[in-house]
């Protein structure tokens, strides 16, 4: 366990510097005028063109840049936005309200697709079955950008069950709309994964043992099968963290939560390229240690699961 620890802390090392790069390469790379192109369309004067040089230093080449970028890193200096105010600033205050969403999102996304695909698995072929493949199939094809508006003009406005935006110290019930939208992206797969996992394991020459010994049908399902049917589940979840987060800047931008999403998508809007470098930053770093933990939680779920 310890050895497959340092391995997998030496991928996520090397996909770090490989992402930050590539991000840093995007943003701040092959401009014809870097200085323009971090103020955007703004004018930019002669002292202030001397200003972003040196604290960008924008006068050496951009391996010594990108060096200068990864040195304020690790040395907790996430850069400055082209406001005047310090990332981590700005990070501390919008983290908060986006790990709520990101939690109750997850919260409804899970107990909803795993419980439902249990569901489906032991009616397959039946009515319920049917019907949620055809649910999760027109999820899979609604995009974010139309569900969260529509369910904001829906539920929010039209019908009112919903406050239709939330503030930064938002309660769980002005975030709950959001969280069902940003549900709504992950629900499906993670539900048709639980159905085909447990269809599977339903099958398997354990569960048939189990029955042979006398256990009662809930305790073979809800036990046994269920327990080796959410590996699987357990993995998509973890990779769905990446979608929740990228899903979180459309959201969070329509029902006006002052988050990650709603910085990122105000920061690509006005180019302020520091501002984007540094939040996605941090989700690269959050992604990798939400990825770790799953990989880790398998020999919990699976105690047969032992890594060399």
């Amino acid at each position: 366990m310890f050895r497959y620890i340092v391995r997998r802390l030496l991928q996520m090392v090397l996909t770090f510097f490989g992402a930050t790069f590539m991000l840093f390469a995007l943003v701040f790379a092959n401009q014809k005028d870097p200085i323009q192109a971090l103020v955007g369309e703004r004018p930019v004067s002669e002292s202030q063109r001397i200003a972003l040089t040196e604290r960008y230093h924008l006068d050496e080449g951009f391996f010594m840049q990108y060096w200068y970028y990864m040195k304020g890193l690790f040395t907790g200096d996430f850069g400055t936005s082209m406001t005047g105010r310090k990332n981590w600033d700005m990070m501390a205050d919008a983290w908060p309200v986006t790990l709520r969403l990101a939690l109750i999102a997850i919260v409804i996304a899970a107990t909803f697709s795993v419980t439902m695909g249990v569901y489906s698995a032991l009616k397959r072929g039946g009515v319920f079955d049917n019907v949620s493949l055809f649910i999760t199939l027109v999820l899979l094809a609604m995009p974010i950008v139309v569900i969260a508006p529509l369910f904001q003009l829906i539920f929010g406005i039209e019908l009112g069950w919903f406050p239709p935006t939330a503030t930064r110290d938002a309660t769980v019930w002005q975030l709950l709309l959001p969280a069902i939208v940003l549900a709504c992206i992950v629900i499906a797969p993670e539900m048709r994964v639980t159905r085909t996992s447990v269809v599977e394991n339903l099958r398997a020459d354990y569960v048939r043992t189990a029955r042979a010994k006398g256990l009662t049908r809930t305790r073979v399902i809800w036990v046994h099968v269920l327990r080796n049917s959410l590996i699987p589940v357990v993995t998509l979840i973890g990779v769905d963290l990446g979608g929740l987060m990228a899903g979180a800047i459309v959201t969070e931008h329509v029902f006006n939560i002052p988050g990650v999403g709603f910085n990122l998508a105000r920061a690509i809007k006005t180019e302020d390229g520091p501002l984007v470098v540094g939040f996605v930053s941090i989700l690269v770093i959050l992604f990798l240690f939400i990825n770790l933990l799953v990989d880790l939680l398998y020999a919990a779920l699976d105690p047969r699961i032992r890594y060399e």
